[in-house]
């Protein structure tokens, strides 16, 4: 099994026709998935929020085997994601898109149980001691990529469980829970 870093690659990885959209539709579809799933849990194990469509991107080219995917092939893909819910187009020309290995709703639950299980049912944090505090260490919010972070927030101001402050910048935003 071929490796990138630490990341396990399937085996289709090696095969040359998954490197180019095949034309029949059952063989297309079939691609597609297991393209999405690669994209995803590469995505999630190696911390990546954003995919610029124009830009190196590790799984969109093989050197050992000489294939690259096609501009077509980068686009079918990412679109599947965000047909599925599962990313989004950043910007009109969809050029970028933010990749979300967690749904919204998923990072919301996440952030609910970090701070259930660290006691911080009534405290105040800043948005970036969410994301590189000493409590997120080790947890899947580590790192996280700020427009995914505050998108989850807002969903639980929305739902009362807390409430979000701004500073003077954007560093200084704060968190007061109410769970």
């Amino acid at each position: 099994m071929q490796k990138m870093g630490e990341f396990n690659l399937p085996n289709f990885f090696n095969y040359p026709p998954y490197f180019t959209l095949q034309p029949v539709r059952e063989t297309r579809e079939k691609q597609i998935q297991l393209w999405k799933e690669l994209i995803i849990d590469f995505c999630r194990t190696q911390k990546i929020f954003v995919i610029g469509l124009e830009e190196d991107f590790p799984l969109f080219s093989n050197p050992a085997i000489e294939r690259s995917l096609s501009h077509e092939a980068r686009m079918a893909f990412l679109s599947a994601l965000v047909y599925d819910g599962r990313a989004e187009w950043m910007d009109k020309g969809h050029r970028k898109c933010l990749v979300l290995w967690h749904r919204i709703q998923d990072w919301a639950d996440l952030i609910v149980d970090f701070v259930k299980e660290y006691g911080l049912e009534d405290s105040v944090m800043t948005v970036e001691e969410i994301r590189s505090g000493t409590e997120s260490r080790g947890t899947e919010l580590q790192g996280m990529d700020r427009t995914v972070l505050m998108r989850a927030l807002k969903l639980l101001e929305h739902k009362g469980k807390l409430a979000i402050f701004k500073g003077s910048s954007a560093d200084d935003e704060g968190v007061k829970f109410s769970l």
